[in-house]
């Protein structure tokens, strides 16, 4: 039973960096996709980046150039770089690992089989 534990949100400026990171409570999250999901409450949840076990990597175009996902097995942990942050960033980031058979941000916020709690990022300006 894989368990994720986000940390790493708070409030920044536009312009800022934060980063946030993802614990896995088993190894077995070495073989998954890993990645991140964010939802601003009454709009749909967008994938933001993806990993897979190899290390191949997926952002959303809203953030490509400016996140970066990075995992270490070892840890069994995965992160997320946020620089250059905009208004439109604020929401609530949640971890999410799915052991199916395709790893995208965007498959994982349709059917990630696990999820963490989240943590908030505000943006402001």
């Amino acid at each position: 039973h894989v368990q994720l534990v986000e940390s790493g949100g708070g409030s920044v400026q536009a312009g800022g960096s934060l980063r946030l990171s993802c614990a896995a409570s088993t190894g077995t999250f070495r073989s998954a996709c890993m990645g991140w999901i964010r939802q601003v409450s009454g709009k749909e949840r967008e994938g933001v980046a993806s990993i897979d076990s190899d290390g191949e990597t997926t952002y959303a175009d809203s953030v490509k150039g400016r996140f970066t996902i990075s995992r270490d097995n070892a840890k069994n942990s995965v992160y997320l770089q946020m620089n250059s942050l905009k208004l439109e960033d604020t929401a609530m980031y949640y971890c999410a690992a799915d052991f199916g058979p395709y790893c995208s941000g965007s498959y994982l916020a349709r059917r990630a089989n696990f999820e963490g709690q989240g943590t908030q990022v505000t943006v402001s300006s």
